[in-house]
């Protein structure tokens, strides 16, 4: 008993405190090991007038049997089974359930020490036998009026269960969405949500995924934790129909009706499932589908145990809700992801088809063409008067157009053997700024003709570059033979320079120039623009791309700058020959072409420098 002399209000300090006030005072003390109220120290009056008027949940241990007394604010602590049948009750017994946890706590204040601890794991006997909480709190010694001896313990305490919770699910919710969405199929998609949920047995004692076939008539597991040894209970394919509602998991009604469904009484239902770091039996599951959104379709399952310790509430169904519809999004990324990948495999099937068909058709095209060219030369050679002068002329068209037509076949190969990262290039040092002029001038005579002026600046360079001659005299002749085609009027301009580390090749005009829409496209296969005026029919759209191989070959780039009405310039910008694949940077060394464009490095070089005038 902790008695003290009377005062004249007695139980005064007992006045207020809501529902604990009124059981305080209307509880018989008189037998009670703590004796009636108003005997009790000042101390003790002070510390339960404390308590009984804060809002925040306070709890005091009084006596040495530490008998409870605790205020409106700490009924949430209680539930229904505690409340109000703790008020007095000795604290050992009382929580029980806790007091190895709280026992050492006690044993420090009455050597004197106050203690504190933040987010303390309980497992309360509240909602469940063992209800998951957490608790951040102090205790600090009630002492008499003589400051040395001990009468009690006040306890000041917050649940801070939800926000533990809380980060912990958030926490798994933002590795899900980073590591899941990483993956680019779908089995690997599943296997990465599964081990995430793996790191919270917590909230998931179990999981697993299954996902529907194309038909929809089954379901194929496709991931799993932590799950039953017998293959029964989570089969690797489960059927749909209707006469297998009798199994553990009905996935045919939420097949049917898209909602989740709660599974309760596992072990009786042949589903024996320990909580992974308890003892307990998992008793509950709960079966959610993953709906693909944009498809308004069903891609399969989620299921995912209940922990024991925590109560099915709203907040756990909402995190449980999220982590469905964050593997449902991964699940419809994978997919998505496969989709294009088939779709990129097989446009890339009906490429190499295409440049295999091009290469084969090219070579049953270039035997004959040189058959035909053959006899035209022949005929063309004969002296004046032993050909008709019609007959010459239709023998000259025919040989024109036999030539146009093997260059075009020539093209056709160069290309196909690019692809097919068959091309042998032979890296010599050249002189290019003489070698290109000397091919420029090729031209002088047909832009003589044409009315055309024709600028050649081609000064002397530093150092030799290296390149294939034959590669670079295709780049010049058709960005030349472009030029030529499409300027009626003004001039063609051909300028050689060097800069920082390489050359730069301009082939400017003043022709008909190109339109914006179509500038981005050129280098492009096969890509022609329609309708464009010029001195022959349209080209076959192979040359600018062949071009661009070629230059990306030689470890260079190519631009384009155009305006409609006012001309073209191409600029080639190539290394001097350090950017050459290994060894091949030295006289007349053939290297097999490789298949890849130029590295990263060695294009924005390249781009450095036809970037210079």
């Amino acid at each position: 008993m902790i008695s003290a002399s009377s005062s004249q209000e007695p139980l005064g300090f007992l006045r207020g405190g809501g529902e604990l006030g009124a059981l305080m005072r209307a509880k018989d003390w008189s037998t009670h090991p703590l004796g009636p109220p108003e005997t009790w120290t000042q101390s003790i009056k002070t510390a339960v007038s404390l308590c009984l008027n804060s809002r925040f949940p306070i709890l005091l241990w009084l006596g040495p049997e530490l008998r409870i007394v605790y205020n409106n604010a700490y009924i949430p602590f209680l539930g229904e089974t505690k409340h109000p049948a703790m008020l007095g009750a000795p604290g050992r017994e009382a929580w029980s359930e806790i007091w190895p946890a709280i026992g050492p706590m006690h044993d420090e204040v009455r050597a004197g020490r106050a203690t504190w601890v933040e987010d303390l794991q309980f497992f309360f006997a509240r909602r469940l036998p063992l209800e998951e909480v957490y608790v951040t709190f102090s205790y600090s010694p009630i002492l008499a009026e003589d400051a040395r001896t001990l009468e009690g313990v006040f306890c000041v305490c917050t649940e801070t269960t939800e926000r533990v919770l809380g980060e912990r699910r958030l926490s798994t919710l933002r590795d899900l969405g980073l590591r899941v969405s990483e993956q680019r199929t779908v089995d690997a998609a599943c296997r990465k949500a599964v081990e995430v949920l793996d790191a919270n047995p917590l909230d998931i004692p179990f999981a697993a995924i299954y996902l529907l076939d194309e038909d929809g008539a089954t379901a194929r597991r496709t991931a799993g934790a932590r799950l039953s040894d017998d293959p029964s209970t989570f089969p690797t394919v489960f059927p749909l129909s209707e006469h297998a509602a009798h199994q553990p998991w009905p996935l045919a009604a939420v097949a049917r009706t898209q909602k989740a469904v709660e599974v309760r009484n596992l072990p009786s239902r042949g589903g024996i499932f320990t909580a992974p770091l308890w003892p307990d039996l998992v008793q509950t599951a709960l079966i959610l589908p993953l709906e693909m959104q944009s498809q308004s379709a069903l891609a399969g399952f989620f299921i995912v145990g209940i922990s024991p310790r925590r109560v099915l509430d709203a907040d756990y169904r909402s995190f449980l809700d999220l982590v469905a519809g964050h593997i449902a999004g991964g699940v419809a990324d994978a997919r998505a992801f496969e989709s294009e990948r088939r779709r990129a495999e097989a446009l890339a099937d009906i490429d190499r088809a295409k440049t295999i068909f091009f290469s084969n058709v090219s070579h049953e095209f270039r035997t004959p063409l040189t058959l035909m060219i053959s006899p035209l030369e022949e005929l063309l050679a004969k002296p004046e008067g032993e050909l008709p002068e019609d007959g010459r002329v239709l023998v000259t068209m025919a040989h024109r157009n036999s030539l146009r037509l093997l260059k075009l076949v020539n093209m056709l190969l160069d290309f196909s053997r690019i692809e097919a990262g068959r091309a042998q290039a032979a890296y010599e040092p050249t002189d290019l700024s003489r070698f290109t002029a000397e091919l420029a001038s090729n031209f002088g005579s047909l832009c003589e003709r044409a009315g055309l002026r024709f600028d050649i600046a081609c000064p002397p360079l530093p150092q030799p570059v290296y390149v294939d001659r034959d590669m670079w005299e295709k780049i010049v002749l058709n960005l030349l033979s472009n030029a030529i085609k499409y300027t009626f009027e003004g001039g063609i301009t051909v300028r050689m320079a060097a800069t920082t580390d390489g050359v730069a090749l301009r082939v400017s005009d003043t022709g008909i120039g190109i339109p914006t829409a179509d500038l981005p496209q050129i280098f492009k296969r096969f890509h022609r623009i329609e309708g464009q005026k010029g001195r022959s029919f349209e080209g076959s759209g192979i040359g600018l791309a062949l071009v661009q191989e070629l230059v990306h070959l030689h470890c260079g780039i190519i631009t384009a700058e155009s305006k409609v009405g006012r001309g073209t310039t191409f600029t080639v910008g190539l290394p001097f020959g350090t950017g050459l694949p290994a060894g091949g940077a030295g006289r007349g060394s053939t290297l097999p072409v490789p298949h890849l464009r130029a590295s990263g490095r060695l294009r924005r070089g390249g781009a450095a420098m036809a970037a210079q005038r």
